[in-house]
């Protein structure tokens, strides 16, 4: 039986099945590094739908031991979480005519497009709850600890953000905000206040250059649902994510999709309108170890251009 050589084979010959390994590997990456949470969050290693697995919670100690004493044990406190795998779909219409290119061209054509639809809609749901399959994300935890700060984007707010993951004995390692927000977080300064409101020999904590805040990487979400303003601050070893499978395709001359519309508001009819659509699939999971890991500052009002 011949070998299957997706450089070889007509899309219009294999309408369904496994995205070839090699631009699979390729959406997967492109994936990977443009997510926001994928890029902060820490890998683990998953082969089905859900995984057991121990983290460290609480490390070991060292002692200082005097001449002739013995050296105290410490315990290390490791944990057991579950951490479980959703299935995240993109439906992408495209013209009739990629039926006519081999399966490794279109995938070329169209990665771009499926990597972006990806970790658009992972990091959506992971980090501002918007339409999450899963039991956690980050804008569920700040609010079930309370860890939210009302305000604008100052000083005073940033210190305050950082006090809650501080207080509750975690280090900030990394920021998420958006780009619109980099003339707020230029505001962010660290000096004495006196009562007149100035400061005195202010430093600003915010490096446009490098995008950092305080020496912490700033990562920006391309999200409409975050508004100007909104700014999450945290210790992101704390969170985890794994893909289990390989990523899967159909394709489908004749479906009516129900979630595209036209100009009249009608759903989309592939065959009217000398179409295809691919269904991608791949399947992630997703987890936060600690919800007091992590804080947020959230605007009284929406800044103007917000």
């Amino acid at each position: 039986m011949p070998t299957f050589n997706p450089d070889n084979v007509l899309l219009q010959d294999a309408k369904t099945g496994a995205i070839p390994e090699e631009q699979g590997t390729l959406i997967l990456k492109e994936t990977i590094s443009n997510s926001v949470m994928m890029q902060l969050a820490q890998y683990e290693e998953m082969t089905k739908q859900k995984k057991t697995f121990q983290y460290l919670a609480e490390g070991v100690g060292a002692y200082w031991v005097g001449e002739g004493e013995v050296i105290q044990t410490s315990k290390p406190q490791w944990l057991t979480a579950t951490m479980e795998a959703k299935k995240l779909g993109v439906i992408i219409p495209v013209s009739r005519e990629f039926l006519q290119y081999s399966v490794t061209n279109f995938f070329n054509e169209v990665r771009p497009l499926i990597a972006e639809a990806f970790y658009k809609k992972f990091d959506e749901a992971t980090i501002l709850n918007v339409d999450n399959p899963f039991v956690q994300s980050l804008q569920e935890s700040v609010t079930s600890e309370s860890h939210i700060v009302t305000g604008d984007i100052n000083g005073d707010t940033f210190f305050e953000l950082n006090d809650l993951v501080n207080d509750a004995g975690f280090d900030v390692n990394a920021y998420i905000s958006k780009k619109n927000n980099r003339s707020l977080l230029r505001r962010v300064v660290d000096g004495f206040t006196q009562e007149d409101g100035t400061i005195t020999d202010p430093v600003r904590l915010y490096n446009r250059g490098a995008n950092t805040l305080d020496g912490s990487p700033v990562a920006d979400l391309e999200s409409t649902n975050m508004k100007k303003g909104e700014l999450f601050a945290g210790n992101f070893n704390y969170v985890r994510y794994g893909i289990p499978y390989n990523l899967n395709y159909s394709i489908s001359e004749e479906a009516q999709l129900s979630s595209m519309v036209d100009e009249s508001g009608k759903p989309i009819n592939l065959w009217e309108r000398e179409l295809m659509a691919i269904r991608a699939t791949m399947d992630v999971g997703f987890m936060v170890l600690k919800d007091n890991a992590f804080a947020k500052i959230e605007p009284t009002t929406a800044p103007e251009g917000a």
